[in-house]
C-alpha cells in the first residue's frame, strides 16, 4: 500500500442511527457486525481496513459512546479502545445522525462528543445522515438541514460538509444521483479527501492520543525483538491489546484516586465549612482532591497488572498521603 492514501475514520453517534449499516455502506460489504438497538454485542467498537476507490480506508465503528444513562466506567473502556485504534488521531470522524427530526437529544449528543474531543475536531468532521429513504421527495440533505436552525448551525461548524445515505432502498440504485449510495459514498469520499487536504494532511490529534501512539511504537519493538516471526500485523494488534490493557488499569487507578481524593478533600472541606459557613471552601477541597488523588492514583497504578490492584494500591497511596 505504498503511496497510497491512508484514512483513519472514526464513526460517531448515540445507538440505533445506523453506524455499523454506513460502515458496511462504505466497504461494500457486510464487514461490520449490525445488531438491535439494546443488543449488548453493538457496546464494542469495531474496526476494519479495506482500500476503496484507491484509498487505504481504516474505520472505526464506535458504540453509542454518548447515550443517556451509558455507564461512565463502561464509557471510559470503549473510548480507550477507540483512541488505541485511531493513534496518532484520525484523519475524519463521521458524526452519524438519522434523517429525522433534530432534538435536543441530537444536540446533547454532539454537545458530549465536543466534551471529549474538543471543538476543534470539528475542524475534521463530516455529517452523514443515514435513512436517506426518509428524504421528501425531490429534496436533497442541504435542502433538509436548511429546515432547522440547530441543524444548520452545526453543519455550518463543520465547514458546511453533510452527505446521505441508506442502507436498505439505495443499494442498486443507479439511476438517481441523489438516492444511489454507490454514488453517495463516492461523494462522502471525496468530502473527507478535500477536508484532509484543506488540514494539510494532518490528523486530529491530542497530546493524549500522541502519546499513545508512542506507547504503541515501543511495545511494537519490544513484541518484533522477542518474537520475530510474527507479521507486522500481528505485531501491531498485540502492540494495541497490551496498550489498552495498560490504559484501562491505568484508568481504574486514577478514577480510584480521583474518587477518594475528592471524598476526602469534601471532609476536610466539610470542617472548613463548620467554622467559616461557607460552601466555597469545601467545593475548592473537593476538587482538588479530585485532581491530587487522580495523579496519586495513575502513579500508584503503573505498578499494577490488574484493575482490581490498579485500585487497591491507588486507594491505599490517596490515603497514606491524606492522613
Amino acid at each position: 500500500m505504498e503511496g497510497m492514501a491512508s484514512r483513519r475514520i472514526v464513526l460517531l453517534g448515540k445507538t440505533g442511527v445506523g453506524k455499523s449499516s454506513l460502515a458496511n455502506t462504505i466497504f461494500g460489504e457486510a464487514k461490520f457486525q449490525t445488531s438491535h438497538y439494546n443488543d449488548l454485542k453493538t457496546h464494542c467498537s469495531q474496526t476494519g481496513t479495506k482500500v476503496v476507490d484507491g484509498r487505504s480506508i481504516t474505520l472505526i465503528d464506535t458504540p453509542g459512546f454518548f447515550d443517556i444513562g451509558r455507564c461512565e466506567e463502561e464509557l471510559n473502556n470503549e473510548i480507550l479502545r477507540c483512541i488505541t485504534e485511531c493513534a496518532p488521531g484520525p484523519h475524519a470522524f463521521l458524526i452519524v445522525l438519522k434523517v429525522e427530526k433534530f432534538t435536543d437529544q441530537e444536540q446533547a449528543v454532539i454537545d458530549k462528543i465536543c466534551q471529549c474531543f474538543s471543538e476543534g475536531a470539528l475542524k475534521y468532521a463530516v455529517l452523514v445522515f443515514t435513512h436517506g429513504d426518509q428524504l421528501p421527495e425531490g429534496m436533497n440533505i442541504q435542502e433538509f438541514v436548511s429546515q432547522n436552525e440547530n441543524l444548520s448551525a452545526l453543519v455550518k461548524r463543520c465547514g458546511g460538509r453533510c452527505n446521505v445515505v441508506d442502507s436498505k432502498y439505495w443499494k442498486n440504485n443507479q439511476q438517481d444521483e441523489q438516492r444511489s449510495n454507490q454514488i453517495q459514498v463516492a461523494e462522502l469520499l471525496k468530502t473527507i479527501d478535500k477536508m484532509v487536504e484543506a488540514n494539510q494532511g494532518s490528523c486530529y490529534t491530542n497530546e493524549m492520543l500522541q502519546n499513545v501512539k508512542r506507547e504503541i511504537q515501543k511495545e511494537e519493538e519490544h513484541i518484533r525483538q522477542s518474537s520475530a516471526n510474527m507479521s507486522q500485523e500481528e505485531i501491531s494488534n498485540k502492540a494495541k491489546i497490551s496498550v489498552l490493557d495498560m490504559l484501562s488499569i491505568r484508568l481504574a487507578g486514577i478514577a480510584t484516586g480521583a474518587l477518594l481524593g475528592a471524598l476526602l478533600g469534601g471532609l476536610s472541606g466539610l470542617l472548613a465549612l463548620t467554622s467559616t459557613g461557607g460552601t466555597d471552601a469545601m467545593l475548592l477541597a473537593a476538587q482538588s482532591g479530585i485532581v491530587r488523588g487522580g495523579k496519586i492514583g495513575n502513579d500508584a497504578a503503573k505498578e499494577a497488572e490488574t484493575r482490581v490492584e490498579a485500585m487497591k494500591k491507588a486507594a491505599g497511596a490517596v490515603w497514606n498521603q491524606s492522613v
